[in-house]
């Protein structure tokens, strides 16, 4: 059988053998009493990459989330986030199940939200409104196809925010492809939130985790909430020494996956009845408009999964593909090649 090309999520990526070795001669100890070397090691060093003062490892990006916005709100709280969120779309309830507040959404152009929509979201200081304690960002934007939310816009919401006493918490389970995009680095992004949450087990191509940053005494509280959750993983460091590496070696390649991405979106925008706002193919997503082709989503994705090309549909017409590490720019070819084929093109 012809090799099966993934790309159905950077999620998908091993570990690289540098990470495997880390993996195996790591120090460990008890995290959940503070020692595990290795694991302080991570925490300090992506507190240091981010610009924050501390952070806690987390076996999630869906758990980092979910105890950043334990960390920061109160129960009948409000928080806003834009309408396609993860943290609303696809984080199971956890802020209303776990946090106990409700969720304001604001329509965003992909995934950024108008500042001037947020401020008119924001509750006044009122007996019958909640309180609005908390505005989530997304960057990249997942659900927009990994489109890169403008510093500038992220400014003028957290200024925004500080001035109506609202705390930022930057959902940026891949800030490391957003500051590659840009040019910057990451504290250029994660300055314009109070806290961040992000992925080592995405495109970095760790097996496991990600961190939360931010003050240390929001952390304190984010690491009492992970515990609460079961999230004491004791001797972490074993999947902490992967984390490093990533950190250290895998943010430095993310643009290799951009390159991959828009060769992909290139080849398949030239097959009839295939759509792609190239636009939007700013990192390292390519969403791929089936109408045109007379096929809906679900049944294109199955049609290439007997083709040996794994993607998810994401609408009715509209399917995902995301590059990563465990593809190379020959499985670019082959899988449009595969494409053209399957569709008779």
């Amino acid at each position: 059988m012809n090799k099966v090309i993934d790309l159905r999520s950077d999620t998908v990526t091993k570990p690289t053998p540098e990470m495997r070795e880390a993996m195996a001669r790591a120090e460990v100890g008890d995290d959940v009493y503070g020692e595990d070397p290795t694991v302080n090691r991570l925490e300090a060093l992506g507190a240091e990459m981010t610009g924050k003062e501390a952070a806690v490892f987390v076996p999630t990006g869906t758990m980092g989330n979910q105890v950043s916005i334990m960390a920061w709100t109160q129960r009948g709280d409000e928080i806003i986030v834009e309408s396609n969120a993860h943290i609303f779309m696809f984080e199971a309830g956890g802020p209303a199940v776990l946090s106990g507040v409700q969720i304001r959404t604001v329509p965003g152009f992909r995934g950024a939200m108008d500042p001037e929509d947020v401020e008119a979201a924001i509750r006044p200081k009122d007996l019958h409104c909640p309180r609005t304690s908390l505005i989530c960002l997304e960057n990249t934007h997942n659900r927009s196809g990994g489109c890169v939310i403008p510093l500038d816009n992220m400014k003028a919401i957290y200024e925004l925010a500080k001035q109506h006493g609202i705390n930022v918490h930057l959902d940026g389970a891949r800030v490391f492809n957003a500051a590659t995009a840009l040019g910057v680095d990451v504290k250029q992004i994660t300055r314009y939130a109070d806290s961040v949450q992000f992925c080592l087990s995405k495109g970095l191509c760790a097996p496991v985790g990600s961190l939360v940053a931010g003050p240390k005494e929001f952390v304190d509280r984010a690491r009492k909430a992970r515990k609460i959750l079961g999230g004491g993983m004791r001797q972490a460091g074993v999947l902490a020494a992967a984390g490093i590496v990533a950190l250290e070696k895998m943010t430095k390649r993310l643009g290799e996956d951009h390159e991959k991405a828009r060769k992909l979106a290139q080849g398949l925008a030239a097959i009839p009845g295939l759509e792609i706002d190239m636009d939007t193919v700013q990192t390292n997503m390519v969403m791929v408009g089936t109408k045109g082709a007379g096929i809906d989503a679900a049944e294109f994705a199955a049609l290439m999964k007997r083709h040996g090309v794994l993607f998810n549909w994401s609408t009715r017409y509209k399917v995902r593909m995301v590059t990563h590490n465990d593809v190379g720019f020959d499985d670019i070819d082959e899988a449009i090649r595969r494409v053209k084929e399957a569709l008779g093109a």
